[in-house]
């Protein structure tokens, strides 16, 4: 018995690690992007998003196919499988550095994005099913979105670390440490997974009959649309970010490594959101929860993009917390990680409420619908371009696109998201 509850407690926490490399391997991809476009000739705000865009429209891919491969191979070949990819996919960013191939760093992270999803529909499943479902279920998941959002902070950070103040003469090859590190931490995990014996979940049979499909409920697919918008507004914020603070244009630009460090605190402040929506879940429904942060997520976007770079204000700059002037644009759009911090839970909430049997087919539906992580941040770049102006304008403008995602967003909430299909059985 001690030794069976030895082996969970592993379990868990190779879940753990897997849940904060998810969030590492999707947030790897800005400031690696923003490294390769420094150092191509003739290069554009759009090639520095391509990788987050490759490693995003993996998902559009293997969204479906993820959920098939797990009703069929089961958790525990599933996640050796999203894990062996992973280690692929950082294996092949790190031969990019050796043959200098922004080709084959593409490459790297579109395989990269087929793990990451993977790993997104293994883990939150088995995290409730090693906590015993109810409450023990929810907590492990909680705690396991926690760690996701202190791996999307710290890694942003890392790599500004490791650059220092500037990005002139750098290339990938200067951030190797942090791959080995991810090859390592993967190497480890597959080892643990491998070992432990998992339990698997009843999963739907052959003899479950589907009349309809997730796609027969309107508030479900417009769900899924909230789901597109949402994932590349979480993205493309923090993103553009760093290039709008690393700009030169900008005529007062920071330092790389301030500019990441900056970045990292609005995923700090995600992990402050989950946190608190972890303690007022119960009491306030989604719905509600969705619309008021939504509202406030636009007004803070409205006012950086039209009076943002004309003031500045005090926050931290490094890791010491020293304080120092940066655009008041920087702090608005940290704190819309408050905002965005408690969407992804209560948007799937909504979608799936009342689908019963189709819920399944419809967290595969959802899981593609993920390409908007790189399909938004990649018109935002766009957008930039078109805007450029003097002053770093070009930037501050192009959150306009993350501005109507996060309007849809809050339209969905509104009213999108009532379920009028309740005649359909489930």
């Amino acid at each position: 018995m001690s030794n069976n509850k030895s082996t969970t407690v592993i379990t868990i926490i190779a879940m753990m690690l897997l849940y904060a490399m998810i969030s590492f391997v999707t947030n790897l991809a800005a400031p690696v992007g923003e490294i390769w476009e420094k150092s191509l000739e003739n290069s554009s705000n759009i090639m520095g998003m391509l990788g987050n865009m490759m490693n995003f429209a993996a998902y559009l891919v293997m969204g479906i196919p993820a959920g098939v491969l797990l009703t069929r191979m089961g958790y525990k070949r599933t996640a050796l499988i999203a894990i062996g990819v992973g280690l692929l996919g950082i294996f092949v960013q790190y031969l990019s550095g050796v043959s200098n191939s922004f080709v084959v760093y593409l490459i790297g992270a579109f395989i990269s994005g087929f793990s990451v999803c993977m790993l997104n529909t293994v883990v939150n499943p088995m995290l409730n099913l090693l906590g015993g479902g109810g409450n023990r279920g929810n907590q492990l998941n909680m705690i396991g979105g926690t760690l996701n959002s202190l791996s999307g902070t710290l890694t942003p950070m890392v790599v500004g670390a490791i650059i220092g103040e500037s990005l002139k003469g750098k290339t990938i090859t200067d951030v190797n440490p942090v791959l080995y590190v991810a090859m390592g931490v993967f190497v480890l995990v597959f080892a643990i997974i491998f070992f432990a014996p998992i339990a698997e979940p009843n999963r739907v049979t052959e003899d479950t009959k589907f009349e309809h499909s997730a796609w027969s409920f309107r508030h479900f697919v417009l769900g899924a649309v909230a789901i597109f918008f949402y994932v590349g507004v979480e993205v493309g914020i923090p993103g553009t970010l760093i290039s709008y603070l690393s700009d030169v244009e900008v005529g007062k630009a920071l330092p790389y490594r301030t500019a990441t460090y900056i970045a990292g605190l609005y995923w700090l402040l995600m992990l402050v959101g989950r946190f608190i929506g972890s303690l007022i879940g119960s009491k306030v429904s989604s719905r509600a929860m969705v619309s008021t942060v939504a509202s406030i997520a636009i007004c803070l976007m409205l006012v950086s993009m039209f009076f943002g770079n004309e003031a500045t204000v005090r926050m931290p700059i490094n890791g010491s917390f020293e304080m120092g002037d940066v655009p008041l644009a920087a702090l608005l759009l940290v704190l819309c990680g408050l905002c965005t911090s408690v969407m992804w839970g209560s948007i799937f909430n909504m979608a799936v409420e009342g689908l019963g049997k189709y819920t399944a087919a419809a967290s595969g539906i959802f899981m593609m619908m993920v390409v908007g992580g790189g399909i938004v941040p990649l018109i935002q770049s766009g957008m930039a371009d078109v805007f450029a102006v003097a002053g770093g304008q070009g930037f501050l403008y192009s959150y306009i696109v993350p501005l109507i995602g996060v309007a849809y967003i809050l339209f969905y909430a509104v009213a999108g998201s009532k379920n009028v299909n309740k005649d359909i059985p489930v």
